[in-house]
């Protein structure tokens, strides 16, 4: 018989369609509420999207996946609730909209001494608290949430498990000079990391019944993906990385991308038209595309990762800050022009009453390390070597070490917070840097929106203990200030804004809810406890 390995997620949502997206065993036709899609094979993997369509707005449904006619999920004697579907209301409905966003997830292990040091899983103990809750529920669209935003790390591609080294160890040889070690290597090794994250009962559950929006960070490929162009010449030398971007970028396109778009943009896709036509196994076409995206970065017609989600009057805009780098001696962006274009329209396109925008890595660090970042940048840019090394071993590579890009997103920020159709509030959700805060940003005009930058990472990962003390000196206004005369002596410039902490930092294992209702919005920040479950650190008003 053939089983559901891996799914079903519940990805794109709207008000009339749904799409799900599953791995099967073998090849078949997967059916789920009167629609059906083949499945398309990768490596001798098999994966389908079903687009359910016809659906009435603003309603909630029970479903179920059929593969072959066979019934495979909800999986027997599991005691986990039904999966739901549920589609968004109207285009000018402001009803409540609750967004649970995190990232940076390691997945579960079997070493008692590693989970210890981990704690627990946050998106876990949240997906355990959500199906006690819809169990008991007269109606589960009182308590289920609208999004999930999983902002970069969905797996470890460079920091395995114990158990995937084993299972490595015993396929392949990691000592070999010319293979990556004990790091992912191919399309299958990276499925295998999927597995091992998406797999267990919960997590399982909340996604098939959540709609999940995606966007990669650096370790969905590795540690420090595309930082600098000095780090990208140094990988294009090793004789494995070929291999490993094409299988990072293909098994990200299948697993994570595909899921992100609504159907009208995924049909219009050249490269899903080839692979839905394709007759056999498609990798080839698959490995030539995540080439040409990793070798393509800044050219017009390279390809685009960031993709936007409307519900009702909220607007999702996620952003690809990763792949989109340009990283030339002439330029240094963290998202190429065509890129940022199309951003800035989407952004602009309104009216709206919250704008969104989901990058993996925060645009407003703590203003002290902001300020070290872009002396970082303008030190490497003058053949510092010691720059270039820092740089890469403390991770100074967020949006303030790409000043020109922090800069022009503080402008289209701006723009949008000041326009005659302003939105109550401008979020920027963001991970990345294992601890969680909230920030609130200013400019020298007032702003008719309130704009804000919302970190919370990681979902479960940890953090060395001297990092607590970094952070909390980067919010320092002394040092602040003394950095920001260095950066003005250096010719960099004063930063267009300036922001403060409205809530922490805080640290440890934590998932966060955005909800919205009209104009209104608030922050609740949750922390895994010692004991198990969630613990409220914090509920912030926002408008």
């Amino acid at each position: 018989m053939i089983s559901l390995e891996l799914g079903p997620l519940l990805r794109h949502v709207g008000t009339t369609t749904a799409t799900i997206w599953v791995e099967t065993s073998a090849s078949c036709t997967v059916e789920v509420l009167g629609a059906s899609a083949p499945t398309f094979e990768v490596c001798g993997q098999h994966y389908a999207l079903v687009v359910v369509e016809g659906l009435e707005p603003g309603t909630c449904r029970p479903y179920e996946v059929h593969l072959d006619g066979e019934r495979v999920w909800p999986l027997e004697g599991t005691g986990t609730p039904p999966s739901y579907l549920r589609t968004r209301a109207g285009a000018d409905d402001t009803g409540r909209l609750r967004f649970v966003f995190g990232s940076c997830r390691y997945p579960p292990t079997d070493d008692p001494e590693l989970e210890a040091s981990l704690g627990i899983d946050a998106l876990d103990a949240f997906a355990t608290r959500l199906m006690d809750e819809v169990a008991g529920a007269d109606d589960p669209v009182t308590v289920l949430p609208d999004t999930l935003c999983l902002l970069g790390d969905q797996v470890y591609a460079d920091e395995i498990t114990p158990r995937t080294e084993q299972w490595i160890r015993e396929n392949r040889d990691p000592d070999d000079p010319a293979g990556p070690g004990l790091e992912i290597a191919d399309f299958g090794e990276y499925s295998h990391l999927y597995s091992e994250s998406w797999s267990d009962r919960e997590l399982r559950w909340l996604l098939s019944t959540v709609p999940t929006a995606m966007i990669f960070d650096d370790h969905d490929v590795r540690d420090d993906w595309n930082t600098s162009q000095v780090w990208r010449d140094q990988m294009a030398a090793k004789p494995w990385w070929p291999q490993r971007i094409r299988a990072g970028l293909a098994s990200y396109w299948v697993y994570q991308h595909l899921g992100n778009l609504d159907p009208e943009t995924r049909d219009a896709d050249p490269l899903y038209r080839k692979v839905r036509e394709a007759d056999g196994d498609v990798y080839e076409l698959l490995a030539d595309f995540a080439a040409r995206a990793d070798a393509e970065v800044g050219h017009p017609s390279g390809v685009r990762w960031s993709y936007r989600w409307d519900l009702g009057r909220t607007r999702l805009l996620m952003v690809d800050s990763r792949c989109a780098r340009v990283l030339n001696a002439q330029d240094r962006l963290m998202i190429n022009d065509h890129s940022f274009a199309w951003i800035e329209e989407s952004a602009a396109d309104g009216p709206l009453d919250h704008l969104l925008i989901g990058s993996s890595i925060p645009w407003l660090m703590p203003p002290a390390v902001s300020h070290v970042q872009s002396l970082d940048e303008w030190a490497a840019a003058r053949g510092s070597k010691l720059a270039e090394s820092v740089r890469q071993a403390v991770d100074l590579e967020h949006w303030p070490a790409f000043r020109a890009s922090f800069d022009r997103l503080a402008d289209l920020i701006r723009g949008v917070a000041s326009g005659p159709s302003a939105p109550a509030t401008v979020c920027v959700l963001s991970g990345d840097v294992h601890h969680s805060y909230a920030a609130e940003a200013r400019w020298p005009s007032p702003t008719r929106s309130r704009v804000y930058q919302l970190t919370c990472s990681p979902v479960r990962n940890g953090v060395p203990w001297f990092m607590e003390y970094v952070f909390a000196l980067g919010w320092w206004r002394r040092l602040t200030g003394v950095l920001g005369r260095l950066s003005r002596a250096a010719g960099i410039g004063d930063l267009p804004l300036d922001w403060s902490t409205i809530g922490g930092p805080w640290f440890g294992n934590a998932v966060s809810t955005l909800e919205v209702t009209g104009r209104d919005a608030r922050l609740r920040v949750e922390r895994s406890g010692a004991r198990g479950g969630l613990e409220e650190v914090a509920e912030l008003p926002l408008t």
